[in-house]
């Protein structure tokens, strides 16, 4: 998929810029995650991006997909579904739940992406799999409502997709 590479190599070069002209890169640490959330949670989405961008350009899958929900919502960034779904997607790659169940939603709605409920299927299901318990039902039901959208074998297909999936791969 040569336009996904460019295309994420394009999103990685802007979300560079983004970081260099709202402030230094700071180094990697385990608590700017949380520092983001707290930012997140006060109003404050500009600094949230500024401290996810640099864990996300390191591959960061946390990160990756809290940065993507930014994209998605125009929080601190500007409101970009393919760039969101492009981290969403190096998320889920990794194995991150919400990632996985991100990248779902954007598949079942054609943000960013083109509309595949199959896809939407697999991702959302790896998503409930993997999910903490607390969130598990609630990715479930996710899951489902696009299962109603579809046929049976689509849904087959997309259990076997999720099935056949290996972490680090799409």
């Amino acid at each position: 998929m040569p336009g996904t590479n460019r295309r994420l190599a394009a999103l990685l070069v802007g979300l560079f810029a983004f970081a260099w002209a709202f402030g230094s890169i700071a180094p990697a640490r385990a608590d700017s995650v949380s520092r983001a959330t707290a930012a997140y949670s006060r109003g404050d989405y500009l600094t949230a991006v500024r401290l996810l961008t640099p864990l996300a350009l390191r591959g960061d899958a946390k990160a990756q997909s809290f940065l993507g929900f930014m994209y998605e919502n125009g929080y601190g960034a500007p409101q970009a579904y393919v760039a969101a779904a492009d981290l969403y997607m190096q998320a889920a790659i990794c194995g991150n739940p919400f990632g996985q169940v991100m990248l779902g939603l954007m598949y079942d709605k054609g943000h960013g992406v083109p509309q595949d409920f199959v896809l939407a299927y697999k991702w959302l299901n790896l998503g409930a799999a993997r999910a903490a318990r607390r969130d598990r039902d609630y990715y479930l039901r996710l899951r489902n409502a696009v299962a109603f959208k579809m046929s049976a074998a689509q849904i087959a297909e997309g259990q076997h997709l999720a099935l056949a999936w290996v972490p680090g791969q799409p």
